[in-house]
């Protein structure tokens, strides 16, 4: 019979510590079956589940070990696992695994236990719990504080969109936003983000500050309102809007785009991904003139947008070439990513409004960002919570590691 024999280490964690336990395993020759450490505020966790050698008994290898730790200061657990539990252990490694992300300004008990009542509802298993965000201070509180836990979960949901619905549902009552993907090769590997620029990139929708100059903000604000919710067709809307624009000086533009807000986290998330080696690309139902500048500012790789005629230095009403509305962004999507010899896998797409789905609905990842609730619903993420580099925490990365990129690339 083998022995198998999970081994359970808690108390302050310093160096050395995994150097020494090991040392005294490794003098019985055991094997490491697995191994899980954890460590909150200075208080180590640690498992080992060890094989102990045929010709060996586990009583001497053990006593040493206790003996050890005892002159460590930690503490010790030993607990017997026989081969048909640890078989069925094995056996579980085949089940799908998926990456719920819980992401908000804070993250309370309610929050979590709320979330992970509809992971088990959902027959799903949480295997690791990993902190994205960064330590945050109490003494000196960030301006716009972000938390971000990521968990591992093991098993398939026993009805997918009943439990995305659910996350939804949580997301407007409790404040936080929740993400669900499977927990694949291509999660870890995306290479190509394809974003909005109005109300996403931006906090301004563009034609409606261009209207309020002209005199025509309260026309175009229903018509766009009424275009983001779905109830408009896109293309006919814009031409209505953009026709109340005929007559507005071009020296207009230019002050627009230099009161323009950058939305929060967009530059970070964007110059994070830039360093990462990232193609970024703005597939926008707003206007060229616009996404040119952003282009230069943050060394944006592809541009497309709508394109307003300008005759004498005035705006005449009318637009230049086809329009970029919803059909129209998934299609370019689809082109840069074929090429640059992306997958659609690949591919995370950004946007806030109803002529956004087609390409969230196309790319990899699409993430609705403080949309309307018909874009929440169709889009297969959504953050309404937190900025705008919150995708970045949908990607796996820590706040550590996008902080050291800008870090290299500033320097």
């Amino acid at each position: 019979m083998r022995e198998i024999i999970l081994i359970q280490i808690s108390g302050t964690d310093r160096d050395g510590l995994l150097a020494g336990i090991m040392g005294q395993l490794a003098a019985s020759g055991v094997t490491v079956l697995d191994i899980s450490q954890s460590v909150i505020h200075d208080d180590l966790s640690l498992g080992v589940l060890i094989e102990v050698p045929r010709e060996s008994e586990s009583s001497p290898i053990l006593k040493d070990l206790l003996f050890w730790a005892h002159n460590q200061g930690l503490n010790l657990k030993f607990t017997p696992v026989t081969e048909d539990d640890y078989e069925r252990w094995v056996g579980m490694q085949g089940r799908k695994r998926h990456i719920v992300t819980v992401l908000g300004r804070t993250i309370t008990a309610a929050n979590l236990a709320a979330m992970a009542e509809v992971i088990t509802g959902n027959g799903l298993s949480i295997d690791c719990i990993t902190r994205l965000s960064g330590r945050r201070s109490l003494a000196v509180p960030p301006a716009m504080p972000r938390s971000c836990l990521e968990f591992s979960v093991r098993g398939t949901p026993a009805d997918i969109s009943a439990m995305r619905a659910a996350f939804l549902d949580l997301s407007r009552e409790q404040g936080i936003d929740i993400g669900f993907q499977e927990d694949n090769a291509f999660r870890r590997i995306r290479r190509l983000v394809c974003f909005d620029m109005d109300s996403t990139l931006i906090q301004a929708e563009v034609i409606d500050e261009l209207a309020k100059r002209a005199g025509a903000g309260e026309q175009v604000a229903a018509i766009t309102e009424a275009a983001m919710r779905g109830e408009l067709d896109f293309s006919q809307s814009l031409r209505k809007r953009v026709s109340l624009l005929e007559g507005l000086a071009e020296s207009v533009l230019q002050d627009v785009a230099a009161t323009l807000p950058m939305t929060e986290g967009a530059e970070r998330l964007i110059r994070t991904l830039k360093s990462l080696g990232y193609t970024i690309a703005i597939l926008s139902g707003g206007f060229t003139y616009f996404g040119r500048r952003l282009q230069e500012r943050l060394g944006i790789d592809y541009v497309h947008a709508n394109e307003l005629e300008i005759r004498d230095g005035k705006l005449t009403g009318g637009l230049v070439g086809d329009i970029v509305d919803g059909p129209g962004k998934a299609r370019l999507l689809k082109e840069i990513a074929a090429k640059e010899h992306i997958s659609l896998s690949q591919v995370i797409a950004v946007g806030d409004g109803a002529n956004d789905l087609p390409m969230l609905d196309v790319a990899g990842l699409g993430i609705a960002f403080h949309a309307k609730p018909v874009v929440r619903q169709g889009a297969g993420q959504a953050i309404s919570n937190v900025g705008l580099d919150g995708v970045l925490y949908f990607l796996g990365l820590r706040d550590r590691e996008t902080m050291d990129q800008l870090a290299g690339r500033e320097a």
